[in-house]
């Protein structure tokens, strides 16, 4: 016999785990299914979104109603101080140079210029939204203040009812151009001395030549 012989067939046969035999098996009490409670039966499930004692984040959020985060307007806010760091005597300050400094995330974003800090330097600046503060200072030292107007917002349409009034529309025309097709052609009218002479003859029997007749007879009795 051999060592690996030994070393190879040690562990391939374990002996089953032994719970609740006491205390000092290593397992004993709780068994290895921790304290009390639901969690040591078998079968539980707990809620994925459970928090504990804490007011449910499902519960939290709000469900239906007004949200004012779709209309809300999100400003890019620069300081007069980071103006006065980043640029020149006589600078002209707009949202792409602004972008450029890296000041602010998107040149066509709305800029508001707030006046915490100090200025010195002599600038021409451009945003949609001033402080008082910001733009005393910028005048102050001599420098012009320019409000530009509101960025366009973008216009949000729901695709699915628009393509299906384009469906609905393209399929009226449809259904008006197979009727037209489907009509039978008319024959040709006929002539105004024919149509005459048979309404005529149509029409004796009814009127006149049935008078006709009638008197004859009288006559002759």
């Amino acid at each position: 016999m051999n060592v690996k012989d030994i070393t190879t067939a040690a562990g391939a046969n374990r002996q089953r785990k032994r719970i609740g035999r006491g205390r000092g098996s290593g397992h004993g009490k709780t068994s290895g299914r921790g304290h009390k409670g639901a969690g040591q039966r078998s079968g539980y499930r707990s809620f994925t979104l459970r928090e504990g004692a804490m007011f449910p984040l499902f519960r939290r959020i709000p469900k239906v109603g007004f949200n004012n985060a779709n209309f809300r307007t999100e400003y890019q806010i620069v300081n007069v101080e980071e103006l006065e760091a980043r640029y020149e005597e006589g600078g002209h300050v707009t949202a792409a140079s602004l972008k450029e400094q890296g000041l602010i995330r998107s040149a066509a974003g709305t800029v508001k210029i707030l006046g915490n800090g100090e200025l010195k330097k002599k600038l021409s600046v451009e945003a949609q939204r001033f402080s008082a503060e910001a733009a005393k200072k910028i005048e102050g030292v001599g420098g012009s203040v320019t409000r530009l107007g509101p960025q366009p917002k973008k216009k949000f349409v729901k695709r699915p009812k628009v393509v299906e009034e384009e469906k609905k529309g393209e399929a009226k025309a449809g259904s008006k151009g197979g009727k037209k097709e489907k009509k039978p052609s008319k024959p040709p009218a006929k002539s105004g001395a024919a149509k005459t002479g048979g309404d005529g003859a149509k029409k004796q029997p009814k009127g006149g030549a049935g008078e006709k007749s009638k008197g004859t007879d009288a006559g002759e009795a």
